[in-house]
């Protein structure tokens, strides 16, 4: 596995292995890299092998040119000897009050439909009331450890989460597998490899991550349908995420927003919002 995330702290390579790991994640040469960054293919060869020192402005560029994530382009400067560019602030903090607010808009706006805030651990942060009514209705029923349906991905994949009340749900549970594969392998989430490990143990989820769709018979969106009761519901799903952040959190925090793939799914939405005395079993 070429994933750094996986690796304990203690263990991690220096300054030069770190930078060859993510010029080899970016399949550029020595040569593509230098020519990117505007520096001598031989300067980059010194600084891989640790025969010259990088200045804090030369990690800064290389980070930027290699697109590498903001927890790990710290990560890089640390290894380098400089202190972390960027804060890691929670997402509760007063620094980060306009892009909660913005979130809390996004969500009461999803009305009503379900929202949810999720963090780099695919961990529910917020959520909105359609999404407590529906996901807060099908938890007493699940059948797993509490702590693990709080996390978005496991609820889905766990045999006793999600999957109880899902409706062919195998094209949707390979849809999100196949995203946090990409975020593991390509760096872009240093907690997805973890999380990929985990939901691996699941019966049948190693033989979604690789499944390929038929491109001739595919449906144009993965739906998520679910069974309850009389109804059957279906949703189509987006994940929306901040532009050009300057924070850790913000840049991998996720807005999953549902959407009707049908009006008997929008009007059971509307009437399940409209009385509150109805089940989502009814």
């Amino acid at each position: 596995m070429n994933d750094m995330s996986s690796q304990s702290s203690g263990s991690r390579p220096g300054f030069p292995g770190l930078l060859k790991h993510w010029r080899g994640l970016r399949h550029l040469s020595q040569l593509g890299l230098a020519t990117e960054a505007g520096i001598s293919a031989r300067h980059l060869c010194f600084l891989e092998t640790g025969r010259s020192q990088p200045s804090r402005e030369m990690v800064v560029l290389l980070a930027r040119v290699l697109a590498i994530p903001l927890a790990e382009q710290n990560a890089l400067l640390v290894a380098a000897g400089f202190a972390p560019l960027y804060a890691a602030r929670d997402l509760a903090a007063p620094e980060l009050a306009p892009a909660r607010q913005a979130l809390e808009i996004m969500l009461a706006h999803q009305e009503p439909f379900p929202a949810l805030v999720l963090d780099e651990s695919w961990e529910v942060r917020l959520r909105n009331q359609a999404a407590s009514r529906l996901f807060g209705a099908l938890r007493p029923h699940y059948d797993m450890p509490p702590h693990l349906a709080v996390n978005a991905l496991h609820s889905l994949c766990h045999p006793g989460g999600m999957r109880r009340f899902m409706v062919g749900g195998e094209d949707f549970i390979a849809a999100f597998l196949q995203m946090l594969q990409r975020e593991a392998s390509q760096g872009l989430n240093a907690a997805a490899a973890r999380l990929r490990a985990e939901l691996l143990a699941y019966p049948g989820i190693p033989e979604l991550i690789g499944a390929q769709d038929d491109a001739a018979d595919a449906s144009p969106m993965a739906l998520l349908r679910y069974r309850l009761g009389r109804s059957e519901i279906a949703f189509f799903v987006t994940l929306t995420q901040f532009a050009m952040p300057r924070d850790v959190t913000l840049q991998q925090v996720k807005f999953e927003g549902f959407f009707p793939a049908d009006e008997a799914t929008a009007s059971w939405a509307k009437r399940l919002a409209a009385d509150p005395a109805l089940s989502v079993f009814d």
